[in-house]
């Protein structure tokens, strides 16, 4: 099967994945169309887009004139039909299965039988959610680990009747974002999320046994197996509502100890301190995302 250029991204949600992936294409030359579901939410995801990448001008990693070129090739609307013509549709919209499900069911029932469809999923089944939509062989999963402009790997994750040619078409979406892939067969968390929980839920353990203070934990982790972050500092960018849900979600899918969230990560989110997100979650965030000293 010969290679298929990606000319035009559609992206249903514009939270924290939407926006990396409307970023991450507008920079490969890509035409990008975001949706969301009113005229307020398009327009503020635009201006967040906007004020991340005048933080990467900031740090001199692209120009003023990139940041123009970039934002002529985004575009956003609070409607589906702008969106049927795009070379790929994906969703990412929160990791919620009734509401993606509902999502799939929709986009079935309007886009053509040729648009592939991607969900960003990081635990919830593909296959259940292909199941919405008439032509499940089109569907597959694309997990974009977070910032999305800034992580290296995507997961293509293959659901029960996922066709090899979406699968190609998915890998080379993956190629034109810069991205290097792993092929993942569904199974619950597929690898980066069921290897990464429990080693962020069992240094919460740590910090809430009193062995050490979470700093220190984090200094330990960095510094004795070279991690660019420790677990924690780790769970608060990922956001401690996701990985209490996505654990959660582990939890009742496999019934291992191990995914049993925490009691100081239930405790952290009943209290709304989510991570960067909220501005505190194990540790404390400015408002441009960056750490404050304890």
């Amino acid at each position: 099967m010969m290679a298929m250029q990606i000319h035009k991204l559609a992206v249903v949600g514009a939270g924290s994945v939407g926006q990396g992936l409307v970023q991450t294409a507008a920079s490969a030359g890509i035409e990008v169309i975001y949706k969301e579901i009113n005229r307020d939410l398009v327009e503020q995801a635009r201006a967040e887009i906007e004020q991340a990448l005048d933080q990467e001008i900031e740090r001199w990693a692209i120009t003023e004139s990139d940041k123009r070129a970039w934002l002529s090739r985004v575009h956003g609307t609070d409607q589906i039909a702008p969106l049927l013509d795009a070379d790929i549709l994906v969703e990412a919209i929160e990791e919620d299965l009734e509401k993606k499900t509902a999502l799939f069911r929709s986009l079935g029932a309007m886009v053509s039988d040729r648009l592939p469809l991607v969900t960003t999923t990081s635990t919830l089944s593909v296959s259940e959610i292909a199941r919405a939509t008439r032509g499940r062989e089109r569907v597959i999963g694309m997990h974009f680990l977070r910032p999305v402009p800034k992580r290296a790997i995507v997961e293509i994750i293959r659901g029960f009747h996922t066709s090899d040619e979406t699968y190609t078409l998915a890998c080379e979406l993956a190629k034109a974002l810069g991205k290097e892939t792993i092929e993942v067969f569904e199974y619950p968390g597929f690898v980066t999320t069921r290897v990464i929980l429990p080693l962020i839920n069992e240094a919460l353990h740590v910090v809430m046994e009193g062995v050490a203070s979470a700093e220190d934990v984090d200094k330990a982790m960095r510094l004795g197996y070279e991690m660019p972050m420790g677990p924690l500092e780790f769970g608060d960018r990922m956001g401690l509502d996701e990985v209490m849900t996505c654990m959660e979600h582990l939890w009742r899918e496999l019934g291992e100890p191990r995914y049993r969230p925490c009691p100081l990560l239930r405790k952290l989110v009943r209290a709304g301190h989510l991570g960067v997100e909220t501005g505190e979650g194990v540790f404390r965030y400015d408002s441009e995302g960056k750490r404050i000293p304890q």
